[in-house]
């Protein structure tokens, strides 16, 4: 304890002294819960302790903190898993243009883990998509422009990293051969006991001592414990200057007595770290910054002290009693979940669309892990490793069938590229009969096969249409011959067509009465569909004027041009309808998924945030036209053509 000095000073002295050529201990960076996690642990001091174990404990945390002179509290982390390569390196050179080395570890190893994570995630698909052509693995090779700008700042951290600490060990060094200087000094003016300076040379002495920087922690406590020593000897052998002892004797016990009122008080916080931390500038004022007191009075104030520490130790010993409890729910929860994803069952999964819904479950599962809250990394590595080894044998599984999926994909490939060679063998054709129906199914046979790989999805398909297109425009053209009934149907219709435009104040029922009879009067020749168009817009205008739901005014619109399309047996447009209203659905399907995921960002967000009312409002309204969309595709698909 502090105010004991009845050990051998020579010995301490010796001890310092054969310390000052070792290497100054690493400093070593925790976050503050698990540093105070595991001392917590390793002391297990309990309300029925002794005052000692929890002094011991505060004067560890004081040599440690007195190490690091500007103090080791973090920049703030943040989320790093939402951006993208270019945001992580732009990120990562303002965090170190824009603080001290020594506080950023955590944030650069942010930005490392979500950085690796994100270029591992590219390099695997440029490797896959490099074998997909077929390279040799042992070829592969990909280099990056963003990684080499990452890899570049990341040396830079390094090299500032490593000549901090090895300017502070250096720093430290200094500052211990100071402190043993300041204690021989001392130990020479008791020695020599000339008592017309001594008092003032002593007052100097005390000066420098304050003066003197940051020493190792391993150091801390013995050369304070050898100065304090020699402190005491200094003021008990004070004969001929008892008055200015005595004066300074009163002038520290009141300081101490501040001191240990202080430290009751903090008993009191509710906040256990900031008492922690004050407790600590507490202890390190009583060694620093005040002297000591009469001898009578030190074992007595020291002992208040003393038992003013043992509460707070214990309120912060109970604390993160309960602390390492609460952890302890959220790893039995995050081990549950774990489970569930181990013993998830792929099986049955045969296609796509049944690896997709796995796919969507498991990152259900995923954010469930992650929602359950963070742990302090000693606890987290056991866990972390599992929750990997299991999400890794859901990826395996999933990785085979894809890779096998893609076997299938080439196969699909060469059967329509045979499908293409038949088209463009075809289209100059003048067997007009036999070329027809062999296009329409070699178009029925396209469909039915299923995906190719993607890089040639866009290719063939513009290479299969453009074939198909050139024959079915001749084919058409040679069709658009009017004969006199032709020419009659469309004189018909284009009377029909003017009484309709005077038509005022039309109800549903003369709108679908209209359209009945435009079909009637006949089929127009290839050469006036114009007019069709010109009758879709009057039965635009007339469905403006009604008073009835915007989406049947929608179907009434889609199926009246639709029809027209199946009377003139005109598979390429309806073709090209159907392939459009599947294109809007999954546009509306992709926007839904990217508004419901941004949802999940507000899942702490009260409901009536604007911002959460207005993304739900606009999920409901792309459902809506959603349904809408698929009507239109259900009406297609019963067409016969």
């Amino acid at each position: 304890m502090l105010d004991k000095n009845d050990e051998n000073s020579s010995e301490v002295e010796k001890t310092a002294k054969e310390q000052i050529n070792d290497t100054t201990q690493e400093v070593v960076e925790k976050e503050n819960v698990e540093e105070a996690l595991e001392e917590t642990k390793e002391s297990e001091v309990t309300e029925g302790g002794n005052a000692e174990e929890a002094v011991n404990e505060i004067e560890k945390s004081v040599a440690e903190k007195a190490e690091k002179e500007d103090g080791n509290e973090e920049v703030e982390e943040l989320d790093y898993s939402t951006k993208s390569l270019e945001e992580l390196v732009s990120e990562l050179s303002k965090v170190l243009a824009g603080n001290p080395v020594q506080k950023i570890k955590s944030q650069v190893d942010g930005i490392k883990n979500a950085f690796n994570q994100k270029f591992g995630a590219l390099l695997a698909e440029k490797k896959e998509a490099f074998l997909a052509e077929g390279g040799n693995s042992i070829d592969f090779q990909f280099s990056s422009p963003i990684k080499s700008e990452y890899n570049k700042l990341l040396t830079d951290y390094k090299k500032q990293r490593d000549a901090y600490y090895s300017n502070l060990e250096k720093q430290l060094k200094e500052n211990l051969e100071k402190r043993i200087k300041v204690i021989e000094d001392l130990k020479r003016l008791i020695e020599e006991a000339d008592t017309s300076t001594m008092y003032k040379n002593f007052r100097e002495l005390q000066d420098v001592w304050r003066s003197i920087g940051p020493v190792s922690k391993t150091r801390y406590n013995d050369t304070w414990k050898t100065y304090h020593h020699h402190v005491e000897r200094f003021y008990d052998l004070l004969h001929l200057s008892n008055d200015f002892r005595d004066l300074d004797f009163k002038h520290n016990l009141e300081e101490k007595l501040k001191i240990i009122e202080k430290a009751k008080a903090l008993a009191n916080e509710s906040d256990i770290n900031y008492a922690s931390n004050e407790l600590q500038e507490l202890h390190r004022a009583w060694k620093e910054d005040v002297g000591p007191v009469s001898k009578e009075m030190r074992e007595e104030i020291w002992h208040k002290f003393s038992e003013a520490t043992k509460k707070i130790h214990d309120n912060r010993h109970e604390h993160y009693k309960e602390l390492r409890s609460k952890y302890q729910e959220i790893i039995d929860k995050k081990l549950e979940v774990i489970a569930v994803i181990d013993a998830y069952d792929t099986s049955k999964n045969k296609t796509h669309n049944d690896w997709q819904k796995s796919i969507k479950d498991i990152e259900e599962l995923r954010q469930q892990y992650f929602n359950l809250g963070k742990l302090p990394y000693a606890k987290s590595e056991e866990i972390w490793k599992k929750f990997k080894a299991a999400t890794k044998k859901f990826n395996a599984s999933k990785n085979i069938f894809y890779k096998e999926e893609k076997g299938s994909q080439q196969d699909n490939l060469k059967r329509k590229i045979a499908l293409i060679e038949i088209a463009e063998s075809l289209k100059d054709s003048e067997d007009w009969e036999t070329a027809t129906n062999t296009l329409k199914k070699v178009q029925s046979d396209w469909k039915e096969i299923g995906h190719v790989p993607r890089k040639f999805s866009d290719d063939i398909w513009k290479r299969f249409k453009a074939a198909c297109n050139h024959y079915f425009d001749r084919f058409h053209q040679q069709k658009n011959a009017v004969s006199k009934e032709q020419q009659e149907v469309v004189e018909a219709k284009k009377e029909f067509l003017e009484a309709l435009k005077l038509q005022e104040n039309p109800t549903k029922d003369i709108v679908i009465e209209a359209i009945n009879k435009w079909k009637e009067l006949g089929k127009l020749p290839r050469n006036a569909r114009h007019v069709d168009g010109k009758f879709n817009k009057q039965i635009d205008r007339m469905l403006s004027t009604l008073d009835i739901d915007k989406d049947e005014i929608s179907m009434l619109k889609f199926t009246n041009v639709v029809d027209l399309y199946l009377e003139d047996n005109d598979v390429r447009k309806l073709d090209s309808e159907q392939m459009f209203v599947r294109k809007k659905i999954d546009e509306v399907v992709r926007e839904i998924q990217q508004l419901e995921n941004n949802l999940g960002f507000f899942s702490n967000a009260k409901d009536d945030n604007p911002l959460v009312i207005n993304v739900k409002n606009r999920v409901n309204e792309f459902k809506h036209d959603l349904s809408i969309w698929k009507q239109k595709l259900s009406y297609l698909k019963k067409l016969d053509y």
